[in-house]
């Protein structure tokens, strides 16, 4: 006889739900080891373009996370904490159709919403962008010669 709770279920319940629960993060685990090979498969099948194009927004995602120092669940030693910041730039081709492509935070801070320049990428993977000029301010040459700066704001331009 095993051990009763009260219940008369004994400990298999526990082993059933240990089981469930077990098998459903082994699933989940392989759920998403296969959606990112499936990624990474298709951007090494697509090719390689450079199309011309420009930086319609940018936005970041930033996580934090507490951490317990002495592996004390509890907190009771003190917390650290680390912070994850990944970058995203919007895209516009001539075609007027859009994508958000994951860069690094160096291009990131290199960019700037209204450059536009040549944009090389494989499939959902960003590769590069050579920055050829800026369409928030620009410059122009009145009869005088004299050089003028436009501002994104200015209803000229």
């Amino acid at each position: 006889m095993g051990f009763d709770m009260g219940f008369g279920m004994g400990f298999g319940m526990f082993n059933i739900m240990f089981v469930l629960v077990f098998g459903i993060v082994i699933v989940m685990f392989i759920v998403t080891a296969v959606k990112g090979i499936g990624t990474w498969h298709k951007n090494n099948n697509s090719p390689r373009l450079t199309v011309e194009a420009t930086v319609a927004s940018k936005r970041q995602n930033t996580e934090v996370h507490h951490h317990p120092n002495g592996g004390d669940a509890t907190g009771a030693h003190g917390m650290h904490t680390t912070t994850t910041t990944t970058y995203y730039v919007a895209f516009q081709v001539a075609s007027g159709d859009r994508m958000e492509l994951h860069v690094s935070g160096r291009e990131y801070g290199q960019m700037a919403e209204g450059d536009f320049g040549d944009l090389t990428f494989q499939g959902t993977r960003y590769l590069g962008f050579e920055r050829r000029g800026s369409k928030a301010a620009y410059y122009d040459r009145p009869e005088n010669g004299e050089e003028r700066q436009r501002a994104s704001w200015d209803p000229e331009r």
